[in-house]
C-alpha cells in the first residue's frame, strides 16, 4: 500500500538526509559524556558547542545566551517558570487566548498559585490585540506563529510594550525557526523557544535562548549542565542534529519560504475553483507560507480526512468520547462553530512538490463533493 501524501509538517517534520548523516557518528564512535575530560568526551562537547553556535547563527544571537533542551514544551516551561521564580516582578501574566499547551500549562499552574493572569484576545484573523499598555513589570509569553492558523502575532510590539512596562517578554517560535526569519534582536525577545522535530532536527531535542544576565531559576534539579539551568547529560547526537538543521535553514530559508508559499497559494486556488465558500483562516493576517488553514462548507474536518486517505494532514477540531468539537484556537477568532468544524490544516514543507500539491487538491475536491452532494 502506498503511503498518503504528507501535508502534516506542522505536526513534525521528517529528518534531513544531511541531519541523519551528521548524528550517525554520535550514535556509534563519537558515544562520549561531554562532562568527561577525556578524548571521548571532549569529543562530545566540541559538537555540542558547534551545534549551539550553529543555531545561534540562525537566530541572530551569541552562543552562549542558548540552553539545549528536550523539546518545545521543556523550553516553554523552563522559560516561564524559570523567569518568574528569578524575578520578583507583580505577579501578573500576560499571554494570549490562542496559545499552545506548552505555555497555556504552565501558565495555568502560575494562576492556581495566585498569579494574576490577563489573556489577550484575537481579531477574526487570528492576530493578538495590542493592548495600549502593559501591567508594570509584568511577565508576557506569545506564540511567534500559530501552529494552527500559521498566523505570525506581533511580538515585536508586544515586546515593546513589555520593555515600557519594565516586564520580560517570552516567545514560544516552535513553528516560526527554519520556516520564516526569527532574530531574536529585532524582536527584542527576552527568551524564546525552539523546537527540533518542526525545523527537521529529531524529537526530543530543542533550545531556549534567554537573554545574556538575565537570571533564570532551573525547574529541574540535579547536576550543572548547561551553566546548571538544565541538568542531565546532554543529548549529544540530537543536538548535532539540531545544528545541521539549523545551518541548512540559514542557508535556504528566503529560498525556501518563497516555494512553499507559491506551493500553498497553488494549492488554495486549485481547492477554491472547484469548492464554493471555501475559507481561509487568518486570510488576511501574515502567516506562515508553509501553512494552509481551510474551511470547508457543509463537512466537517474530519469526515473530509476520513474520506480522504490518499492524504495525512490534520482538522482543526478534537475528538472526545465519538463527539466533534470546534477548534478552541479557530473559535476565539468569532467564527461561528458551525464552520469551524469543517477546518483542515494542510502544512506543506521541503519535501512537498508541485505534482503532490495537484494531486492533493484534486482528491480533497472529490471528496467533498461526494460528501456534500
Amino acid at each position: 500500500m502506498t503511503d498518503p501524501l504528507y501535508l502534516d509538517f506542522n505536526a513534525t517534520t521528517p529528518l534531513l538526509p544531511e541531519v541523519v548523516d551528521a548524528m550517525i557518528p554520535y550514535l556509534r564512535e563519537h558515544f562520549g559524556n561531554p562532562s568527561s575530560g577525556h578524548v571521548y568526551g571532549k569529543r562530545a562537547k566540541e559538537a555540542v558547542e558547534h551545534a549551539r553556535a550553529q543555531v545561534a547563527a540562525l537566530l541572530h544571537c551569541d552562543a552562549k545566551e542558548l540552553l539545549f533542551t528536550s523539546g518545545g514544551t521543556e523550553s516553554n516551561n523552563l522559560a516561564i517558570l524559570g523567569l518568574t521564580r528569578a524575578h520578583a516582578g507583580s505577579r501578573t501574566f500576560v499571554t494570549s487566548v490562542v496559545e499552545h499547551p506548552a505555555t497555556s500549562g504552565p501558565v495555568g499552574a502560575l494562576e492556581a498559585e495566585g498569579w494574576k493572569v490577563e489573556r489577550l484576545p484575537v481579531d477574526r484573523n487570528g492576530l493578538t490585540a495590542l493592548p495600549s499598555e502593559l501591567p508594570s513589570a509584568c511577565f508576557v509569553s506569545v506564540m511567534h506563529s500559530n501552529n494552527e492558523t500559521g498566523v505570525l502575532q506581533p511580538i515585536a510590539g508586544l515586546a515593546r510594550l513589555a520593555r515600557a512596562a519594565n516586564g520580560l517578554m517570552h516567545t514560544d517560535a516552535s513553528q516560526s525557526v527554519g520556516k520564516v526569519p526569527v532574530n531574536v534582536r529585532a524582536l527584542d525577545v527576552d527568551a524564546l523557544t525552539v523546537c527540533g522535530h518542526k525545523l527537521y532536527a529529531p524529537k526530543g531535542v530543542g533550545a531556549l535562548f534567554v537573554r545574556s544576565g538575565l537570571e533564570l531559576e532551573p525547574y529541574l534539579l540535579g547536576a550543572n549542565h548547561e551553566r546548571g539551568l538544565r541538568p542531565g547529560t546532554e543529548n549529544v547526537a540530537s543536538i548535532v542534529g539540531l545544528g545541521v538543521a539549523s545551518a541548512i535553514a540559514s542557508k535556504t530559508l528566503e529560498a525556501e519560504a518563497k516555494r512553499v508559499g507559491l506551493l500553498r497559494d497553488r494549492l488554495f486556488q486549485l481547492l477554491s475553483d472547484q469548492i464554493p465558500g471555501l475559507g481561509v483562516n487568518g486570510s488576511r493576517a501574515p502567516r506562515l507560507p508553509n501553512t494552509l488553514s481551510v474551511r470547508f462548507p457543509r463537512v466537517t474536518g474530519s469526515a473530509l480526512l476520513a474520506a480522504t486517505p490518499t492524504i495525512a494532514a490534520s482538522t482543526g477540531s478534537a475528538c472526545h468520547d465519538g463527539h466533534e468539537t470546534a477548534s478552541s484556537i479557530i473559535l476565539a477568532m468569532g467564527l461561528p462553530a458551525a464552520d469551524v468544524e469543517g477546518t483542515v490544516r494542510l502544512s506543506l514543507g521541503r519535501m512537498t512538490t508541485e505534482a503532490q500539491v495537484v494531486e492533493a487538491a484534486a482528491a480533497l475536491v472529490t471528496a467533498w463533493k461526494q460528501l456534500t452532494r
